[in-house]
Parts: structure tokens; sequence; C-alpha cells
């Protein structure tokens, strides 16, 4: 007899990585199951349950669950980018205490993996690397409403409740990278250049200080699968390349691999109160010993992959120009007329 294919609840399987998740799951063999709060304008694999886990119930979750008896549930509700600081708790912190409620309540026992930010641990000094063992002392709302959710899924796994793990993700890149996300901004205004033939296109940036982790959204689906099969339950594992690299880098690498030409304004300090730098690097040793994954994916692969799915859903393929052929590197401008929002929040 065959064996019995590894059955996983996606909780959050519409997002950015959990879109990824679903489809490498799958790939893998899994039978993959989402729960989502409203049914996405975009093809799913697997099959799609409508809830809402942040007004559901646990007693209505507990039947959803007791209903699928997954092998392992895969948390990767985060939170919609560019909400209001007011919002983070509710939607990333209450998800997981009423998936948390419900698993208490369901009569199967899966394996949790938690996604959890690099942002709970907040930044530290230039050339530091964030360790596990690092004391969180996160300073963004994002950060601390997901900093509350991985403590609530680390203190159900201690008193026995839950056998569950928490994966930290660094910055998130590549294909499917949210239009409201920094990268996904750049894309956008670089694509709307293109289609309006207003070239060279101007992007308008606030001040670009930090230094981030950042991995490629397939390297950390990669991840995940990795997680659900070689279980750490009570452990957190950063997940990262392990290099803190400039933003304002990275933006001037999409910018290359577009092709486009363009002119890239940042506001000077003084008219953003924008100090010092914002450093995230992350150890990758532990996902290395512990899951046995590691990134393998460029930055330059992650930029090209976001470029490509740009052109892809706004219909400008094949259009002259856009072959990511490297051109002069774009100019670097401050301007105290800009008026843009600083970027601030980060997700993954």
């Amino acid at each position: 007899m065959a064996d019995e294919r590894e059955r996983v609840l996606v909780a959050g399987g519409t997002g950015f990585v959990g879109r990824q998740l679903c489809a490498h799951l799958i790939a893998a063999g899994s039978e993959v199951t989402t729960i989502a709060r409203r049914t996405p304008d975009f093809p799913l694999p697997g099959r799609l349950l409508t809830l809402d886990v942040t007004t559901a119930s646990p007693g209505e979750l507990a039947d959803v669950i007791d209903a699928v008896r997954p092998h392992t549930v895969v948390n990767a509700i985060g939170s919609n980018w560019g909400i209001a600081e007011r919002d983070m708790e509710t939607n990333c912190t209450v998800p997981t205490r009423r998936l948390l409620d419900a698993l208490r309540r369901a009569t199967c026992r899966p394996y949790v993996v938690h996604l959890g930010s690099v942002l709970e641990y907040g930044p530290t000094l230039p050339g530091e690397t964030t360790r596990t063992a690092s004391p969180p002392r996160p300073t963004t709302a994002y950060g601390k409403a997901k900093l509350m959710a991985s403590h609530a899924v680390l203190e159900a796994a201690a008193e026995g409740i839950v056998a569950a793990g928490v994966l930290r993700i660094a910055n998130v890149a590549g294909p499917g990278t949210p239009a409201v996300s920094l990268l996904g901004r750049v894309a956008g205004g670089l694509a709307d250049a293109v289609a309006r033939d207003m070239l060279p296109a101007v992007v308008e940036l606030s001040q670009l200080r930090a230094h981030r982790d950042y991995v490629d959204v397939r390297d950390v689906s990669d991840a995940v699968v990795a997680a659900t099969r070689a279980r750490v339950p009570g452990l957190v594992v950063p997940i990262g390349r392990g290099e803190a690299v400039p933003v304002r880098g990275l933006v001037d690498l999409l910018v290359e691999v577009s092709g486009v030409p363009a002119e890239v304004r940042e506001l000077h300090a003084d008219a953003t109160g924008a100090v010092g730098d914002d450093w995230i690097q992350v150890d990758p040793l532990p996902a290395r010993e512990l899951l046995g994954w590691t990134a393998v994916r460029t930055l330059r692969e992650s930029v090209s992959g976001l470029w490509a799915d740009t052109l892809r859903t706004r219909g400008l393929h094949g259009r002259a120009g856009l072959s990511g052929a490297p051109h002069r590197a774009p100019e670097r401008t401050g301007t105290n007329e800009l008026t843009r929002k600083r970027v601030g929040e980060w997700s993954t």
C-alpha cells in the first residue's frame, strides 16, 4: 500500500510567502489545504477554505483542523503591507492566539511551524549578527506584534500544548513581492514609466540608510518545507542569507536588472529626521545545522524574479528595452522637495 501523503494546513496561504509555499509543498507531494479570509483573485494550488482566523471562534477553527487532520500546520499569517500601527496586533498576534486556542481543543495533534520575523529582534549595531539567542528588542509595531505571536507559540510549546518551532525570517524578495513594499513600489514605478513612455523613469524614495538581510521567497519556501520535516519543537531558527546589504544598493540592482533608464532620488536626512544606520543580519548556521537548509539564490535572481513577475502581471512582456540588459547605474539624487512617506515598516 502506498504511503499516506503528508497533509499540511497553511494559515495565510494566499500571502506573499504562503503562495510560494503551497505550490512548493504540492510539488513535493504533500496534500495542502489553505485557510484564507477571502478567495484570492489568482489561481491557488490545493484546497481552499475561506475562513477569517482573526474572527473565527476557537471551536470553529478546531473543527476545521479535525476535519483536515493535518500532520503539520504552517502559520504564515503576517500582516497586510502598509496597515496602520494600531492594527498590527489584530493582524499579526490575534490570529496566532486563536489558532493556538483551536489546537488546544482539536483532537489531532499536528506539528506547528510558525513564521516569525527577524524584526522581532530589532536592529543591531552595524557589523553585528543576530543569533538565535539574541534578546528581542523590536522597535517597530510590526516587530512587536510578531514577537507577541512568537512568544505565544513558544509558551504553548513549553506547556506541552503543541509541538511547535519558530522561523524568524529576514526581509523577503522575489516574484510576488507586494506592490506596496519598497521593492514592489520601485518595480511598479519603473513599469508605469515604461507603460506611459515616460523615460527616463524618476523613482522618488525617502532616504535609504538601512542594511538588511534579504532572502529570496523561494528559498524561504524551501526553509519552511525543511522545517516541516526536520522538526525542532520549542526552538527559534533565523532564516536569511547571513549578509546585510544596503537597501539603496538593492534598489539600484533592481533598476539595473530592469534595463529601464532611471533616476533614483532620495530625501536628505534633515528632511526625514533619519539618523544612523538600521542594520539587521542573521546567523545562517542554525538553519544549516538544524534544518539542513541554506539560501542558494542570489539577490540578482531575487530582483530578476520580481521584475519578470511585474512585467507579467502588467502585460508588458516583450516591450522593447525590457530584456534586463545592463545599463549605466542609476544616478543618486537627493532633494528636499520630495514628500514621499518614509519607509518605516518591513514585513515578511
